[in-house]
């Protein structure tokens, strides 16, 4: 009886997914990109182009959607002395990147709208950061939407 009473809590709280509503990793292609979205990534790599060169950027991350259309990423350089590339917006202070907030999924885009509610760098909030995304099996693959940012971020789902 009481794990009945959990169960339904947590049905109705939203924090069971059943395999009705969930995709099998078989079929996550399948799923409407939002619902494809909802959960963890971790940082697997962020590459970026600085006057035609190539780098790539070590680092850790974590990146978070969730259900109800809040999102957050956090992003630090695994090496506290990194210079940070030549980008014409500042998305991180210190080798640190974080911020939080809601967001969008145009699919006929591909594209993801963050819409910053907080950040460490100030100058963030209040901005929508569109995103290109691909998938690849378990992996997320960010883009910056501005011609003028040549960046890359893979995500694995946790």
């Amino acid at each position: 009886m009481r794990m009945a009473r959990v169960a339904t809590i947590l049905v109705a709280s939203g924090l069971l997914v059943s395999e009705n509503n969930w995709p099998s990793p078989s079929r996550l292609d399948e799923a409407p990109v939002r619902q494809q979205l909802i959960g963890a990534w971790r940082l697997v790599s962020d590459e970026e182009t600085v006057n035609g060169k190539l780098t790539k950027l070590e680092q850790t991350g974590i990146l978070t959607y969730t259900s109800d259309g809040h999102m957050s990423v956090q992003i630090m350089d695994k090496d506290p002395n990194a210079r940070q590339a030549g980008n014409p917006v500042q998305y991180s202070a210190n080798g640190y990147e974080s911020y939080f907030g809601t967001f969008d999924v145009n699919e006929t885009a591909h594209s993801v709208t963050h819409h910053v509610q907080g950040a460490l760098v100030r100058s963030l909030i209040g901005t929508d950061l569109t995103r290109i995304y691909t998938f690849s099996g378990k992996q997320l693959v960010l883009k910056s939407s501005r011609p003028d940012e040549d960046w890359r971020i893979v995500w694995e789902h946790c």
